[in-house]
């Protein structure tokens, strides 16, 4: 198959190009190369995706539609991954411009791309952020996320509603995904884990939010790559749904359009996150307890049945496992 990647120097496009391209896919990576951290990190993905002669890549911004519209035509692709974004919730405070640039004006540039390439599937990810300060826990897709608590989450809630309105009205087969907190190898530097394994091997102290009380439902990048290739196979279609017992499918009643949470539905502690870090490194961490952020959720739980039903899989890597292999990954690439 032939797909058109946006996002493909970021963490989690690189890891879903890398296993495409495994798989003997063809990939048209789309990325803007941005400073949001060090460039280089983003190079070196790029550099690795670049060793296979099923990969092309175009660097320019979201925004420019020329650029965009050339990467497409010589994807020609089956499936649209929409993966580009500006990330980080408390970013997103203090940079909202970014967000506004990026992920409605870059989106709508994908959307209206698609309407006239007319792909077998367009996929782009949202966000757990969605759901707010939702009580109803897990977090299941057919939930109310109509409040977000940060301008992050709400440019990904207009994502959503912006996909739905073009599959509805151009007959796109849509699926949005919910990510809930990704980690592994290759991540960024703005990430928790990233800046935890950064200073505890540094000998610096780790600052933790929410007085450690925060709970975070992890996903390791390999699970979450493994549900999207399932699901980059399966378009929505209108009127069949989900056949589950107990699952409500968002399968939109007017459109081929439907949203996945994509989650393992065991949500970790963040101080038994830390513990499983310091036990990785073999070092303890210097800890200054700080409370809740602003823009932070006290907790991240999905729902992951939806999922399970489409795809027959659910992400089920334990800490214990993804996060040595992150600081194995770490440390041969910074050398530590």
């Amino acid at each position: 198959m032939r797909f058109l990647i946006t996002g493909t120097a970021g963490f989690i496009g690189f890891h879903l190009a890398k296993r495409l391209l495994d798989d003997g896919h063809f990939i048209v990576g789309y990325d803007g190369m941005t400073d949001y951290y060090d460039r280089r990190l983003k190079e070196s993905r790029h550099a690795i995706l670049r060793r296979s002669n099923g990969f092309r890549a175009v660097e320019a911004r979201l925004e420019d539609i020329d650029k965009l519209t050339e990467a497409a035509y010589l994807a020609e692709p089956d499936v649209i991954v929409h993966l580009a974004a500006q990330a980080g919730v408390r970013y997103s405070i203090e940079h909202p411009r970014t967000y506004v640039d990026s992920n409605l004006i870059g989106t709508y540039n994908i959307l209206d791309l698609a309407k006239i390439i007319k792909p077998k599937h367009l996929l782009a990810a949202s966000t757990s952020s969605i759901y707010g300060f939702n009580e109803k826990m897990p977090f299941a897709e057919c939930d109310q996320a109509d409040w977000p608590i940060t301008l992050y989450a709400a440019t990904k809630k207009a994502t959503e509603a912006m996909s739905h309105s073009y599959a509805h009205l151009w007959g796109i087969p849509t699926t949005c995904f919910r990510f809930f907190t990704v980690y592994g190898p290759w991540g960024r530097p703005d990430m928790a884990l990233f800046k935890f394994v950064s200073a505890i091997l540094s000998g610096k102290p780790i600052e933790i939010y929410g007085m450690g009380e925060m709970r975070r439902d992890f996903t390791y990048v390999d699970d979450l790559v493994e549900a999207i290739v399932r699901l980059a196979i399966l378009p929505p279609v209108m009127g069949k749904p989900a056949q589950a017992e107990g699952v409500c499918d968002s399968l939109s009643r007017i459109a081929p359009w439907r949203v996945v949470n994509i989650g393992g539905g065991q949500p970790e502690g963040l101080l038994n996150f830390v513990e499983a870090i310091e036990k990785a490194i073999g070092k303890p961490a210097e800890k200054i307890m700080l409370p809740m952020q602003p823009g932070d959720m006290r907790e991240t739980f999905a729902d992951p049945r939806l999922l399970e039903a489409l795809t027959n899989y659910r992400p089920s890597t334990p800490i214990s496992v993804g996060i040595p292999a992150f600081v194995s990954w770490y440390r041969e690439y910074f050398g530590k």
